[in-house]
């Protein structure tokens, strides 16, 4: 069933493709190699040769080619529509997204071309990249529109204004159903507890001003006539006193709903002249995106979603622009499947609470709002006194708000 794949990579020799997928050249290794290239189906086979056992990252790669040229599951996403007539359901379907991922953590560089443009072609996602018209027509999915993030560099350059056209759809649908309630949050928390007696109509306290002059309630003219007006002190809206907000979002392949949101909100607050926002994306590398956040969209395309995952040299990088502890929030968007130095990023996001900053992990959600993440790293950070949630989006504004007052957040439902 794999015979495409093998025909795609024919062109290398066997020395080149065992050293691309990282295999030893010894004989058992070998067989390990054409077992995936054939299929599960050789498996019988190949298994009077030799002790035949897939190790745990073949075993993926097992899932990952399968997913794609497995004939008789048509694609391996579940999806029997997607033949030439037409794109099927299969683009809509959030494993799409988190397989894409898994394929660029696998395989090499060149590899993950060829695999990724043949899922463009068998998995129903071809008409949509190829055919802007049929994009246009479609209502705003944030799967497919994860997805096909996933897959920017494969678009045509004639399909690339429709994409964009697509995907400002989603960010404007969830711009309004966040925008409004993030604005007030913000301005609910930041720099409203000390009073002024300096008057200023635009810092006004009103609900204050209202409660108490009640009793100046006044029945002829059928108004309240305040006997005292009360403002908001705005000396601490100087650079040097305003919420630092950080968000560090991670990129890899289950974070593509993850990463929508987070793009939109880190935009809202980046418009905020009252706080200051820094958006960091990470996988193994690092990227800082905070100039791309007058476009949501823009935003959106700085993302290269997929690869692996290195939180600890991404909090490492953030750490530098923690200039005042205690109005420092930040925001680790991850599913937690660490790569890299998990002892360490432990140790190293505990020393940042340690310090004074506002520690908050929200967790990756994928296939329709459900959670995903490493259970066991949520444990620890959460045995760290570090909130980990898996929250409605809807909640973020209220959350945020909390964090900024400083406000007992365990009435959020923690992810253990």
């Amino acid at each position: 069933m794999f015979f495409e794949f093998a025909k795609r990579i024919s062109q290398l020799s066997e020395a080149q493709f065992f050293t691309r997928m990282g295999i030893c050249m010894d004989i058992k290794e070998q067989i390990s190699r054409w077992r995936l290239i054939l299929g599960q189906e050789s498996e019988n086979r190949f298994s009077g040769m030799t002790d035949l056992s897939l190790t745990q990252e073949q075993d993926l790669m097992d899932q990952a080619l399968a997913s794609i040229y497995n004939r008789t599951e048509l694609g391996g996403f579940g999806n029997g529509n997607q033949g030439a007539s037409g794109a099927g359901k299969g683009p809509s379907n959030p494993q799409i997204t988190r397989w894409l991922g898994d394929v660029r953590t696998l395989f090499d560089k060149e590899l993950v071309t060829v695999i990724q443009n043949d899922a463009v072609t068998r998995c129903g996602l071809k008409q949509l990249l190829f055919e802007p018209e049929l994009l246009e027509n479609m209502e705003p999915d944030i799967g497919l529109a994860s997805t096909i993030l996933m897959l920017k560099d494969q678009i045509p350059k004639r399909s690339k204004e429709s994409v964009r056209e697509f995907i400002k759809k989603i960010v404007e649908e969830i711009n309004k159903l966040l925008e409004q309630d993030i604005r007030r949050a913000v301005t609910a928390a930041v720099n409203k507890r000390n009073h002024s007696p300096i008057p200023s109509a635009s810092a006004m306290d009103y609900k204050m001003t209202i409660s108490r002059n009640l009793k100046h309630y006044n029945l002829e003219l059928g108004t309240i006539v305040p006997e005292h007006f009360y403002f908001f002190d705005r000396t601490s809206t100087t650079a040097a006193n305003k919420w630092n907000i950080i968000l560090d979002i991670d990129q890899s392949g289950s974070m593509g709903e993850s990463v929508i949101y987070s793009s939109i909100i880190s935009c809202i607050l980046a418009s905020m002249s009252s706080i200051k926002t820094r958006i960091v994306a990470f996988d193994t590398n690092i990227v800082d995106l905070t100039e791309k956040s007058d476009d949501p969209v823009d935003l959106l395309f700085g993302f290269q979603l997929g690869g692996g995952t290195d939180i600890n040299k991404s909090i490492a990088y953030c750490e530098q622009f923690i200039e005042n502890p205690a109005k420092t929030l930040f925001f680790l968007i991850s599913d937690l499947e660490e790569g890299g130095n998990r002892a360490g990023m432990l140790r190293r996001i505990a020393d940042m609470k340690e310090s004074g900053v506002t520690v908050i992990s929200l967790l990756a959600i994928a296939d329709g709002g459900k959670p995903y993440y490493d259970a066991q790293m949520a444990q620890k950070l959460a045995g760290l006194g570090i909130p980990c949630f898996a929250c409605n989006p809807q909640l973020l504004p209220t959350l945020l708000e909390k964090a900024l007052k400083g406000q007992d957040l365990s009435k959020f439902e923690k992810m253990k």
